[in-house]
């Protein structure tokens, strides 16, 4: 589907998503990431298990999932990239397009950083089919982890080749690049998913796996955890950096956008419980701790396969699993840069594609080295690895959806957010957009703020 674009004087065909099913697996594929493997069973089963559910849950409806309808919105009445959006439908004088800057700045950052872990991922993939981390000794696993990331030109290596892949997918295009690899990755997922829950509910001790995860325990419902299942509802839609929008642009006219956001939101959370019951009971039966983050995901889990049948098979669906999730999150967030760079400066798709690769190149190796040769560099106690990530998720991400919220609900106005948002009668879309403006004008800014202050240790 092609439609016509215009950012900054030129006139430009413009693709976009060809299906329904496309729309949905594609802003899936953004929504779902590394954090759906392990970091979201992780919290769950951490802070209260099914009441951080219902929390989370809550948390969604009033931060997420707004400013992702409100983020969509806006990229589809516009059908331009992110910093072009903001400047057309904005009031002429007003920095609004500011909003699309912090997004591309906030995209690059993530991927700096990002592109390292799923090069690990990428390399873990490798190791599973030969073999080489197939143990039971958590001392040969975690030797195997510091061996590969304290390695320079292994960390390089394997971070470029993930941005060629990324860079090479979006080379084809929206229809034949995101949204033909979106539709072949998403099933994928869900398969790999339900194989390895299949085997994990088999375990002799999966009932303390579900248990950690599902067993409500509301004494650990604190403000801190309340604070940690919104900042976790914002973050896991993949609002306040760009995508969203950039996404949004490419969606037909007939597709029904508060729809569209609630299938993703439930089938988001429908791959981070997966992921849970696929990990924790195998975790719990060989008497690991479910602990978060790499120590798991790399050291954790290549152990606990060694002691499963099949267990070097599951390993490499394992970890083909992990890289499918973070090959659509790496999409979204690589093509905002890419569009911004064609539609803006008029350059060809393949040129903001490699242009985009080299800067993230450039970028990702500071933190590619930040478990070696750059080890010892710190800004503000931090290497650049942390830095990066603190940066984008406590500053840019949450400073976007405040600014995204604050322009839907105040600056816009509702008789154009009713226009834009959907296909249904008027009526029901002045009810439904009466309910969104509000959340986004008094609910979800307040609480994007407080995630924000928590993140930067305001309190």
């Amino acid at each position: 589907m092609k439609q016509q674009a215009q950012g900054s004087g030129l006139t430009l065909k413009r693709a976009g998503f060809s299906s329904s099913f496309g729309v949905l697996a594609a802003t899936l594929g953004s929504a779902v990431g590394l954090g759906n493997i392990w970091k979201f069973p992780y919290l769950t089963g951490a802070n209260g298990g099914a009441g951080f559910l219902l929390v989370y849950l809550l948390a969604t409806l009033l931060v997420g999932l707004p400013v992702m309808i409100a983020e969509i919105t806006l990229g589809r009445r516009a059908k331009l990239n992110p910093i072009s959006t903001m400047e057309k439908l904005a009031t002429t004088g007003k920095p609004w397009w500011l909003v699309g800057v912090i997004g591309m700045l906030a995209a690059f950052l993530i991927v700096a950083f990002y592109s390292e872990v799923v090069g690990w991922v990428f390399a873990y993939i490798a190791k599973a089919i030969n073999g080489s981390i197939l143990s039971s000794d958590k001392h040969v696993t975690e030797a195997a982890f510091t061996s590969l990331i304290s390695n320079p030109l292994q960390s390089l290596l394997w971070q470029w080749g993930v941005l060629l892949f990324i860079g090479g997918i979006l080379m084809l295009g929206v229809t034949k690049g995101i949204e033909a690899i979106a539709k072949k990755l998403m099933p994928l997922l869900f398969l790999l998913l339900l194989l390895l829950c299949a085997v994990s509910l088999s375990l002799d001790k999966a009932s303390d796996g579900l248990a950690f995860l599902f067993h409500p325990d509301f004494s650990k419902l604190t403000a801190s955890v309340v604070l940690t299942a919104m900042g976790l509802a914002f973050f896991k839609l993949s609002v306040g950096m760009g995508t969203m929008m950039t996404y949004g642009s490419y969606f037909r006219d007939d597709q029904d956008i508060p729809l569209t956001t609630l299938r993703v939101m439930a089938a988001d959370l429908g791959v981070s419980m997966l992921a849970g019951i696929a990990i924790f009971p195998a975790v719990f039966t060989f008497g690991f701790a479910p602990s978060a983050g790499p120590s798991l995901v790399f050291i954790t889990i290549p152990a606990v396969f060694s002691q499963i049948p099949m267990g070097q098979f599951l390993m490499v669906a394992f970890f083909i699993l992990a890289a499918v999730a973070a090959t659509g999150a790496m999409l979204s967030l690589m093509e905002v840069p890419v569009v911004i760079f064609h539609e803006r400066l008029g350059w060809s798709r393949n040129k903001a594609t490699v242009v985009t690769m080299l800067l993230l190149a450039l970028l990702g190796s500071a933190c590619a080295l930040s478990h070696s040769s750059l080890a010892d560099f710190k800004l503000f106690n931090m290497n650049m690895f942390d830095l990066f990530d603190f940066v984008s998720s406590n500053i840019f991400l949450p400073a976007g959806g405040i600014a995204i919220a604050l322009f839907t609900g105040w600056a816009w106005g509702k008789d154009h957010f009713i226009e834009a948002i959907g296909n249904q009668g008027l009526l029901q879309n002045r009810r439904l957009a009466t309910v969104l403006l509000f959340l986004l004008r008094y609910v979800s800014p307040v609480l994007i703020l407080l995630v924000m202050l928590k993140g930067l240790q305001v309190f």
